[in-house]
């Protein structure tokens, strides 16, 4: 399951949004560039000194980074990082192309890049999505018990189609219990507004909002909220990058979870949502919401979700989830090794 390439996972303007929040494209073209990518990557130890590459995108979880980076914390940490600003989709091209040490990804979409070769270990678990995907209704249905029979729209192998298949699985229902209706995440707005039969889309935010708008009374009947744990966002690493440059590393998670207690400190989280909304375009009225549902981890809630289990509360349940999804809906055709992919050491550091 992924933002692809076409899809990202933007929360601003709807005009902005292409698709989806994953790489679903990034599968084709990332062997190309691994090639290239990664003898690149073979000469790192000669440019040790060179900054960090990371890339970010528009969701809180990573936009959260500009107030360390307005504010100067990783000079005084001791860490020379170089913050690249991307759409989502094009973050992701970018880390599968070799041009950036890490980036900010969904833990099934650093499957999914990983599983076209760009290998990557996620090393700082940034928060879990807690209600901005969302699985949109129209009137009369209530809950989720009363789509069986309808059409629901999703854009399929998606991130927003792995919540709709959960929302059915915890309400005792399957997929065929369902017909899908597969369609673009920033056109599933109108397609909820204009089509009598489609009865529900899954969509994240601003997406969900716009549905919410365009259909008078309609609401969500089940959210990330709901289920969370299962969409986590990372810091996914190069292992190239991460063995020889550890200490820095150390010092980039650290600064994270200072920018994660100014923003939740009340006295200072004005100041964080001020900076935040004006790297995405937006006022800090339009864009608290957005970071409301998002659920920030502090260093105590990442050690947490980094212990391994088969729940959506740990890291390596959630992803053999996204895992096992990826693969039914062949978004790749061999299963990954989830533990290859997570690496709790820096975070679990004094």
């Amino acid at each position: 399951m992924k933002r692809f390439a076409s899809a990202r996972r933007s929360l601003t303007s709807l005009n902005r949004l292409p698709s989806p929040r994953r790489v679903r494209g990034a599968i084709a073209g990332a062997a190309a560039a691994l090639a290239i990518g990664f003898t690149g990557f073979a000469a790192a130890p000669a440019q040790a000194a060179a900054p960090l590459a990371i890339g970010y995108s528009d969701w809180p979880g990573f936009v959260a980074f500009q107030i360390a980076i307005d504010k100067g914390w990783f000079k005084e940490a001791g860490v020379d990082v170089n913050f690249q600003w991307f759409d989502y989709s094009a973050s992701l091209d970018a880390f599968s192309a070799g041009k950036l040490d890490a980036v900010g990804a969904t833990n099934g979409d650093a499957l999914v890049t990983g599983a076209s070769g760009a290998k990557n270990v996620m090393v700082l678990l940034t928060d879990y999505s807690s209600g901005n995907d969302m699985i949109v209704a129209k009137p009369p249905i209530r809950t989720v018990d009363g789509l069986k029979g309808k059409k629901v729209g999703v854009e399929m192998g998606l991130v927003d189609h792995l919540l709709l298949d959960t929302a059915l699985e915890k309400h005792a229902l399957k997929e065929s219990d369902i017909t899908l209706v597969n369609a673009k995440t920033n056109e599933l707005p109108q397609v909820l507004a204009s089509s009598n039969d489609v009865a529900a889309v899954g969509a994240w935010q601003p997406n969900a909002g716009e549905a919410l708008k365009r259909v008078p009374g309609s609401r969500p009947i089940f959210t990330s909220a709901d289920a969370p744990g299962l969409i986590y966002d990372a810091i996914t690493v190069n292992p190239v990058s991460l063995q020889s440059r550890k200490a820095d590393w150390a010092k980039v998670i650290k600064v994270w979870y200072r920018c994660v207690a100014y923003i939740n400190d009340p006295k200072t989280q004005p100041d964080a949502v001020k900076i935040m909304s004006a790297r995405v375009g937006l006022t800090p009225a339009q864009y608290l919401p957005l970071l409301k549902g998002t659920h920030l981890l502090d260093a105590a809630a990442a050690r947490k979700a980094f212990v391994k289990g088969d729940g959506l509360d740990s890291v390596y349940g959630s992803s053999v989830n996204a895992d096992k999804f990826n693969v039914r809906n062949a978004v790749y055709k061999q299963s990954q090794n989830v533990s290859a992919y997570l690496d709790p050491a820096l975070t679990n550091a004094p």
